[in-house]
C-alpha cells in the first residue's frame, strides 16, 4: 500500500524531473508553444512567472506550432517584449517543426530567433473563413430568421453571401491586422517594413532557407539552442532547464490511461469558432 500511494503522488507531483533540482546550478527558464493559439493565458502566465524569478537567467520558448487566433498572439507577443525590453532578460525563440504564422509573430519578439534546418518557418499573413451553408438550407426549406441593429451586424453570416459592402469592410479588417504583423516583426527583426512586406505573402519557407533571408537568427537545433543561450548570459557548464509545473493527472487518467483522444482538441474548437487568424494551414 505504501509503494501504491508513493507512486500515486510521484504521478501527481507537479514539476517533473527539474522541480527537485531548482535550488542548484544556473537556470533556464523553458515554455513550449505548441499547437494552435487559441489561448494565451497560460503561456502568458509562464512567461510572466520566469520573467519576474531572478534565479532565472534566460527563457527558451520553445515552438512548435502554426500560429492561432490574431488576439492571442498578439498577447503572448507582448509579454515577450515586457522580458526582452522591460526586463531586460535574455529570451529566445528555439523552432522545433513548425513556428509559422502567429508563432513566427511571436518569435519575432524575442532577442534570437533559432531552428531547424527542416524546420517550417514564416507564413506571414491573415486568415478568416467559414463555411456558406445557405444553398443547403435552401434545399432543406430552412429559412434562418435575423434581427439586427446596424448595416454590417451580420456580416458573415453563414446562410447567405456578403454583399460587396461586406466583403470590402472585411478585407480592411484583415488588411490592418496583416499591417500590424508586417510591423510586429520589423520592430523585432530589427528590419525595414518594406523588407518584410517583401516577403510577407503567406508563404513558408525551411529553416536553412529562413536563415538566408534572415527570418532566423541560426541554424540549431533545441540543445544547441540551449547550450548557445547558457554561454550568451554566461553560465558556465550545464545549466538547470526550469519548465512550468505540470498539469496535474485526472483520476481517469490514471485509471483508464490517456482519455486525450476523445475530449475536443483545440483543431476541433477551431472548426468551429469564426475569427481571424495568424494562422498556417
Amino acid at each position: 500500500m505504501l509503494a501504491v500511494f508513493t507512486l500515486v503522488y510521484l504521478t501527481l507531483r507537479p514539476g517533473g524531473e527539474s522541480a527537485g533540482l531548482r535550488g542548484f546550478g544556473d537556470r533556464i527558464g523553458v515554455v513550449d508553444l505548441e499547437g494552435i493559439i487559441l489561448d494565451s493565458t497560460t503561456v502568458v502566465g509562464q512567461l510572466k512567472k520566469f520573467g519576474d524569478d531572478d534565479s532565472i537567467k534566460a527563457i527558451i520558448l520553445h515552438v512548435n506550432s502554426p500560429g492561432g487566433g490574431v488576439a492571442a498572439s498578439e498577447e503572448i507577443y507582448s509579454e515577450v517584449k515586457r522580458i526582452r525590453d522591460g526586463k531586460h532578460k535574455r529570451i529566445v525563440s528555439s523552432i522545433s517543426t513548425v513556428g509559422a504564422s502567429g508563432a513566427y509573430y511571436v518569435s519575432a519578439a524575442t532577442n534570437k530567433i533559432y531552428a531547424d534546418n527542416g524546420s517550417v518557418v514564416g507564413s506571414i499573413g491573415v486568415i478568416s473563413e467559414w463555411v456558406n451553408y445557405g444553398d443547403l438550407m435552401r434545399w432543406a426549406k430552412l429559412k434562418p430568421e435575423v434581427l439586427t441593429v446596424g448595416e454590417f451586424k451580420d456580416t458573415g453570416d453563414p446562410s447567405r453571401e456578403m454583399t460587396p459592402a461586406e466583403r470590402a469592410y472585411m478585407q480592411s479588417l484583415i488588411d490592418n491586422m496583416y499591417a500590424q504583423f508586417v510591423q510586429a516583426v520589423a520592430d523585432g527583426r530589427h528590419a525595414k517594413v518594406e523588407d518584410i512586406k517583401a516577403i510577407a505573402n503567406g508563404k513558408v519557407w525551411t529553416g536553412q532557407q529562413a536563415l538566408s533571408m534572415h527570418m532566423i537568427d541560426q541554424v540549431a537545433d533545441f540543445e544547441a539552442a540551449v547550450e548557445d543561450t547558457a554561454k550568451s548570459v554566461k553560465i558556465s557548464g550545464k545549466p538547470v532547464l526550469v519548465r512550468p509545473d505540470r498539469d496535474r493527472k485526472t483520476l481517469l487518467d490514471l485509471m483508464f490511461g490517456d482519455i486525450s483522444q476523445y475530449l475536443p482538441t483545440k483543431e476541433k474548437l477551431l472548426d468551429r469558432q469564426t475569427g481571424f487568424y495568424y494562422l498556417w494551414k
